[in-house]
């Protein structure tokens, strides 16, 4: 049997068993660096499969090691997975819903935990096909900072053996069911979160001559720092929201202060520490000139996600070999964030998405929503197709 079929036949076969585990992960989530029962669930399964693994690797991170058995000194290469759930209760009447209060799987981790599990399973059953390294990357902390793909590279994922190249999927609900959406070079943004102070001193708001008002100097600062981004290079996009303003004062009260918080997004590593300084500049200048101060801290999240272009160029053909053409979608840039990036500074990544919508069944709702679900017939292209990706370029 040609080794797409053999691939395509085997993720058949064991789809009720992958559905079957992602059920169960769904309704045991665990939050970013909790999950402790998820990565023993993990290696349990590792072990069924007699796959070599590391535990405990940046946390509850697990490490898998699928050797080749093919002759020859083929690649490294990694295949990753994260884990972690979000603090959101779910609303969803279904079976697997979520047994941990507050906590639910709505960003499709256990899916993507499920699927590389699944796909572990057809890799090792197929080892004589290639030689070379897979290494399987089970990651904690998705969802919250520092990330867990940096600390797993601080842990040293990526080396002995060298990594030369990463895969990685995400669920997208956008997309329908039986589609992957494709994008070489920068695809997802850097994301910071702004934490700003402004002080200024209160009082009763009959005599604003005699105090500094901390919220006309808010607005100044706000209103200010969005030429930020308007006045920038159009052909870089950025972001820059704020969603959270206090000033807790009252018709008749001047506050002493005002507290603010914000995101600031962007495509370009240069760009955004340019951004940085700029923010920093308005505010304290602004605040300054009007009498008051400022206290800020701009937290540097993820940074940005650029897909190697020639490592995802060869993975859209072979996607297109396994699913067709028509199948593709090819995506435009998303001003999300996510801690795969960090492996694309380091190694040629590439970060793909798998459509899990299905209109006929009700599963429309988007990610980090309290009624998030997929279409789990994906799930019979999640684990199929990230193992033929794998085994292509371990073949090249």
């Amino acid at each position: 049997m040609e080794l797409k079929h053999r691939i395509q036949s085997l993720a058949t076969d064991i789809w009720e068993e992958v559905v079957e585990k992602r059920r169960h992960l769904h309704a045991n989530p665990e939050l970013s660096f909790q999950e402790k029962q998820t990565a023993a669930f993990v290696s349990a399964e590792l072990d069924k499969l007699q796959i070599r693994h590391e535990s405990d690797v940046a946390g509850h991170g697990v490490v898998g090691y699928i050797e080749g058995t093919k002759p020859g000194n083929g690649p490294t290469i990694a295949l990753r997975g994260d884990m972690d759930a979000l603090p959101i209760i779910e609303t969803n009447d279904v079976p697997y819903k979520s047994t941990n209060p507050g906590v639910m799987h709505a960003c499709g981790h256990d899916v993507h935990t499920s699927s590389l599990l699944g796909s572990a399973k057809i890799l090792q059953s197929i080892r004589d096909q290639f030689s070379g390294t897979i290494k399987l990357l089970f990651q904690p902390a998705e969802e919250k900072f520092p990330g867990g793909a940096s600390l797993m590279i601080d842990a040293g994922v990526l080396r002995n053996p060298d990594v030369q190249a990463i895969f990685g999927q995400h669920v997208m609900p956008y997309f329908p069911t039986g589609k992957i959406g494709v994008r070489p070079g920068m695809y997802m943004a850097s994301a910071d979160e702004i934490y700003m102070r402004v002080k200024g001193v209160g009082g009763h708001a009959a005599q604003p001559a005699h105090f500094i008002d901390p919220v006309m100097i808010t607005s100044q600062i706000l209103v200010t720092l969005q030429q930020v981004v308007s006045r920038s290079d159009p052909r870089t996009p950025s972001i820059l929201s704020f969603g959270k303003v206090i000033a807790e004062g009252a018709t008749n009260i001047i506050p002493n202060e005002v507290y603010i918080e914000g995101t600031f997004r962007t495509m370009n590593e240069t760009w955004r520490a340019q951004a940085h300084q700029k923010i920093h500049d308005i505010a304290h200048n602004i605040a300054a000139a009007l009498g008051g101060s400022v206290e800020l801290d701009i937290k540097k999240g993820y940074p940005v996600l650029h897909n190697d272009e020639a490592l995802t160029t060869q993975a859209r053909d072979h996607i297109a070999d396994y699913i067709g053409e028509e199948n593709i979608i090819d995506m435009d840039l998303w001003m999300a964030a996510e801690d795969f990036s960090y492996f694309t500074h380091e190694v040629p990544g590439c970060f793909y998405r798998l459509g899990t919508r299905n209109e006929a069944r009700g599963i429309v709702h988007g990610l980090h929503t309290p009624q998030f679900n997929i279409d789990e017939d994906a799930m019979k292209l999640s684990t199929g197709l990230m193992a033929w990706l794998a085994v292509k370029r371990l073949m090249n």
